[in-house]
Parts: C-alpha cells; structure tokens; sequence
C-alpha cells in the first residue's frame, strides 16, 4: 500500500507556504529592479542546499542582490573580496602562535558564515578557489590539525566576470562542478534601467528579515515532497546522458567532457525546485527544461571542432534539449 502522500495533499502544503515565498520576493524587489531569474535562482539554491555563481559584468547588482536574499533571511553574511593577492588563510582562516600561552590560537576566517558572498571569485588563482573546495563539499574546513564544521544552512554564492576580460581566472572544473548553478546574469531592459535611474536618487529602503533559519528549513521540507514521476526521472537522465561524448549521442564529436551524475542529481534537485516556485507539488517536462541550462553550463567541456565551428556549450544544450525525447 503506497502511504506516500497525494498529489492533492502535496499541492495543499505547497499553497500554505507559498506566501512566505512571496513575502521574500516582495522584500528582495524593494530594493532590486528587475533580475527576476538571478533572484529566483538564488532562492531556489538555497531550497536545494545548493551553491550558485552568478557570472556577469561589473554593475549588474549580483554583489547587492546576494546581501540583500541574506539580510531578508536574517542570516549570518560575510563577503570574501577575492583578488590575485588573496591567500587561502585569508579564505578559511589560520591559527596564531601566542607567545604568552606558548600555544596556538585558531583565528576563523570569514567563510564561518550562513552566507558566504565570495565576490568576483576568479580574480583570485587557482589555490586560493581550491581553498573553497572543502568548505563548499563536505561543508566542514580543516585548520592546522584541526576540522572545524561550518554553521548550517552554509551556502557559497560566488559572482565571477566573464573569463575573457583582463585579470581573471579560470575555475578549477573540480569547483565549478560544486556549484548547482551557473546563472549568467543580463542588462536590465530600458523600462528597468529607467526605474534605475529614478531610484538613485532615492535613500536606499532598509531591507526588513521575513525569515528565518526555522521559516527556511520548513520550506525545505514541503520542498521534498514535491513528486516527480518516473519517467521525468528518466528524462533527467536522458539529458545528462546526452552531454557526453561516446556512445550513439549526435553530440559526441562537440563534447570533451559531459556532466557528471552530480549534474543529474542537481537537476533533480533544481526541477522540484522550479516546481516549487510555481506552487505545484509535482515535476513537469517543463521544468527540467527551465533550469536546464543553469545546471549545465559550466559542467561540459567542448572539444576544438565545436569551438572552431562557433559553437558554444549554449548551443550544446539546445541540441540536447532538442534531441532528447520529451516524456
């Protein structure tokens, strides 16, 4: 006898808690103008327990919009600034010898937080972005000889600048793989740049907390049990599938590197999510296809014919999405 619960019973807790969500929406959009994607993105990593990187140019408020989803949330927020000279002590934290206990004290660097904006992360080497591995993973540091846990809910938000411009670093592709999403973040459009503009020379309004760690951990909850049907499951696979090379896909010749089943677990993850957003307490095709990209693109490697043909991991997932049969 299946005692899961029904969909009706899932759809009911999902329309209970959905005016926390926007209440959270409402207090986030006080401040920002527009960036609807980047919010809900961000919201839905946090639902999922999932790191995100935000990739754009200077000036498209990703720094603002992470400060202000954590002041919202009433958590714990610390910015790490990464630039070529940053160390990874100045990352996770060091220990201090102290001369008058003849011991070692243990000084704890910012990522001791719920929220950790790590801002422009490839402007920092390679060392210092391996600095982050642990923390993002096992969601623990190690000090000297010591492990330290991190504070839960623990979440890396990292805003990066497109790798073509100068100073910048590419992205360990053990790293990047830790993050549930890449959301590449757009131009306003001119009615939202123009409300922009208005704002500015206005005080900037106090952003209030709607909730908590306890609000965010109920909402976790009713998250899990949005269902999804067997064969959205297979789809999931099937696209994941699809981005490597070998085997009978199309694509292989374009692909060096496809997603791993990290990918088809985030997917996962991320489509109940959108679900979620939506207040449905099921997983459509649809779904899947909405956040797609976001979970992909920084988890496929193209080989130098795709690139010498103009194609990019854009393009790659757009001919996944289209050859891969929708359930």
């Amino acid at each position: 006898m299946d005692r899961r619960p029904s969909i009706s019973d899932i759809e009911a807790h999902v329309r209970d808690v959905h005016p926390e969500l926007a209440r959270l929406r409402e207090e986030v959009g006080r401040v920002l103008v527009g960036q609807t994607l980047m919010v809900d993105r961000l919201i839905m990593g946090l639902l999922c327990n999932g790191h995100v990187l935000l990739e754009g140019v200077p000036g498209l408020a990703k720094t603002l919009t992470v400060r202000t989803l954590a002041h919202a949330l009433q958590l714990d927020f610390r910015r790490i600034q990464f630039t070529p000279d940053l160390l990874p002590a100045d990352v996770i934290g060091t220990q201090i010898y102290n001369p008058r206990t003849q011991d070692f004290t243990t000084h704890r660097g910012p990522v001791f937080a719920n929220i950790v904006l790590a801002d422009e992360i490839n402007r920092a080497p390679a060392k210092v972005q391996s600095a982050l591995l642990e923390a993002m993973q096992e969601r623990q540091v190690t000090i000297g000889d010591e492990t330290h846990p991190l504070p839960s809910p623990f979440l890396v938000l990292a805003t990066q600048n497109p790798i073509d411009q100068e100073g910048t670093y590419t992205l360990p592709e053990a790293q990047a793989d830790r993050f549930m999403f890449k959301v590449v973040v757009g131009y306003p459009s001119r009615q939202e740049e123009r409300e922009i503009l208005k704002r500015a020379t206005l005080p900037t309004p106090t952003v209030s907390g709607v909730l908590g760690i306890e609000e965010l951990e109920s909402l976790r909850r009713v998250l899990a049990m949005v269902r999804m049907d067997d064969l959205v499951a297979d789809y999931i696979v099937d696209l994941v599938h699809a981005t490597r090379p070998g085997g009978s896909s199309p694509l292989g010749p374009l692909v060096e590197f496809g997603a791993s089943p990290r990918a088809t677990i985030a997917l996962s993850q991320a489509s109940r999510a959108h679900a979620f957003l939506e207040s449905r307490g099921y997983v459509t095709p649809d779904d899947v296809k909405a956040i797609a990209a976001d979970v992909l693109r920084h988890r496929i490697l193209l080989t130098y014919e795709a690139e010498a043909d103009n194609l990019s991991v854009e393009d790659v997932i757009t001919r996944v999405l289209k050859s891969v049969p929708t359930p």
